[in-house]
């Protein structure tokens, strides 16, 4: 006798809501086969657990601002947006937070601000980018130059694992025992800690890594949090956080240096180093003729310097960088104050919606967005990547954060054009040759993905790969959450891209999904478009 297992309450599996949850904003189309918006932690361990019982793979999902395609899945795709109606609470004597998956950074900051505190990890996506989404990346953004990958703030976890079971995890606190996932678990550990010398060797030696397991960060810390945070979904759901702020400083200026040639660059960065900046930005050459070709062309690239702290120390560090620009050959621009480093930024900003109003020929696509490479190669990273596009003549724009050596990468070919796809796959598998032959890594705040997981035998090796391998048996043993990311093999689904031919979603849906990309508003519920009107197409 076979037994049925009958679908928990909610699970849509009609070809609109299936559409609407087809992309995330990196350069993927998957439909998934049900979608789930569960609203408490019993609705969501009541899917979890059909799921599981049922082997159906899990996607699980935030705002879907994601860009390596760890928020598409072709199982069931649960949207976490809802969770609990997301909850957050300031504990302010204590520099705390915590908070609900569903909650914005931006609302993180929002609540702490009048406390005088902040949570200084602020992704560009940070408006509508949940805290569920940065803990499964390991997000990071400009300002990490000072203050680290998200990783750095968080003192707390709950997370729900494959088995529908909720666990709480505290820095500095042995890991619970008695959660079926967690023991296993602990099994593995002393193996981890006795391959502490491959992990070294094998680990890049960059300034971010959100590629793999965080093998690294477990080592140096113990906590069980450690393998979670920037694991994409693939061992547990996060469901709650707690959070550590820092006081609002004082004052902010800005600094801008004109780079006349990539060879300049290490020495710059290393001289900016003992200034104390909290954000050090790179626009290449690249970004500006993109951007703002009339008044950038002469340089090489641009070099956006923050300071913060109290106004007598910060002017005193903008006469510092000011004297670097005059050393090194390089014109500066100062910013003094909030207002007038905000103008400086706003050629950083003017990318993303230029980038999303490209038009119907050309598309930007993030194939090669996340690299990170140790900071003294950048210059050669930065000619490698210029050298790369043009020789499959795909155009390119590159930008990032210089001081961490991490670039990002907006390929914006012509699609119209016989054999594109060719060219951006050949852009792809150069890039990530570079990349590795620089000693880097595919990700620095992104996260592997689908779009980069077939890489981490050549990043890591084999052994280190086979622990990857044990951790995820030992959280996740059914393999059903979130299979293909981190983990997957072979190259990306290239057959899935974005840009297939129309039809393949309804074409009101595919016309909100790109108005989304354009506009930012990855805030949008997703079944909000499913349920605003019929088209015709199949369910």
């Amino acid at each position: 006798m076979t037994l049925v297992l009958s679908r928990p309450p909610g699970l849509r599996d009609d070809f609109r809501a299936r559409a609407a949850y087809a992309e995330g904003a990196g350069i993927f189309r998957i439909l998934p086969a049900l979608v789930a918006r569960p609203v408490t932690i019993d609705d969501l361990a009541t899917v979890v657990r059909w799921a599981h019982d049922t082997g159906c793979s899990i996607t699980p999902r935030g705002a879907g601002s994601g860009m390596a395609g760890g928020n598409v899945g072709d199982g069931l795709l649960i949207d976490l947006t809802a969770l609990e109606g997301a909850p957050l609470a300031i504990d302010a004597g204590n520099h705390r937070a915590w908070c609900g998956a569903a909650v914005t950074i931006d609302q993180l900051n929002a609540a702490a601000r009048p406390a005088g505190l902040r949570m200084p990890v602020r992704p560009s996506s940070g408006r509508w980018a949940t805290a569920g989404g940065v803990i499964a990346t390991n997000a990071a953004g400009a300002m990490s130059y000072q203050a680290g990958s998200v990783r750095s703030w968080v003192e707390g976890l709950s997370v729900m694992t494959g088995e529908g079971d909720v666990t709480s995890l505290r820095r500095g606190m042995p890991a619970p025992t008695g959660v079926a996932a967690v023991d296993r678990l602990a099994e593995i550990l002393p193996d981890i800690t006795r391959a502490a010398h491959l992990i070294r060797e094998h680990f890049p030696l960059t300034r971010k890594n959100s590629s793999g397991y965080a093998l690294d960060a477990f080592l140096a810390s113990g906590d069980l949090i450690d393998l979670l945070i920037g694991s994409e979904g693939t061992l547990a759901l996060v469901t709650e956080v707690t959070w550590r702020l820092e006081p609002l400083p004082r004052h902010r200026a800005t600094v801008r240096f004109l780079v006349g040639a990539l060879e300049q660059l290490p020495g710059i960065l290393d001289r900016i180093d003992p200034v104390g900046a909290v954000a050090v930005e790179l626009l290449d050459r690249t970004f500006l003729e993109f951007v703002d070709p009339a008044e950038h062309s002469p340089a090489e690239a641009i070099l956006l310097v923050d300071v913060e702290g109290d106004p007598s120390d910060v002017l005193e560090r903008l006469d510092v960088l000011e004297g670097i620009g005059r050393e090194t050959g390089c014109p500066t621009t100062l910013a003094r104050d909030e207002a007038e480093a905000e103008r400086l930024w706003a050629i950083r900003h003017a990318a993303s919606p230029r980038l999303a109003q490209l038009g119907d020929t050309r598309r930007s696509l993030q194939v090669v967005e996340d690299g990170a490479v140790p900071r003294h190669r950048l210059g050669d990273y930065i000619a490698g990547l210029r050298a790369i596009t043009a020789r499959h003549r795909v155009p390119a724009v590159i930008f990032g954060h210089a001081g961490d050596g991490h670039l990002h990468v907006n390929l914006i070919p012509d699609v119209t054009r016989a054999g594109w796809e060719e060219g951006v796959r050949r852009v792809y598998d150069g890039t990530m040759d570079l990349v590795l032959q620089l000693g880097g890594t595919p990700s620095g705040e992104h996260g592997d993905g689908r779009l980069r997981a077939g890489l981490l035998a050549r990043c890591y090796g084999p052994e280190i790969l086979a622990l990857f391998r044990r951790i995820k048996d030992a959280f996740d043993p059914r393999g059903i959450l979130n299979p293909g990311v981190i983990l997957g093999e072979g190259p990306p689904p290239w057959d899935h891209l974005k840009v297939d031919p129309p039809g393949t979603v309804p074409t009101d849906i595919e016309a909100a999904l790109r108005s989304i990309e354009r506009d930012g508003t990855y805030d949008t519920p997703r079944l909000r478009l499913a349920d605003r009107g019929m088209d015709g197409g199949p369910c």
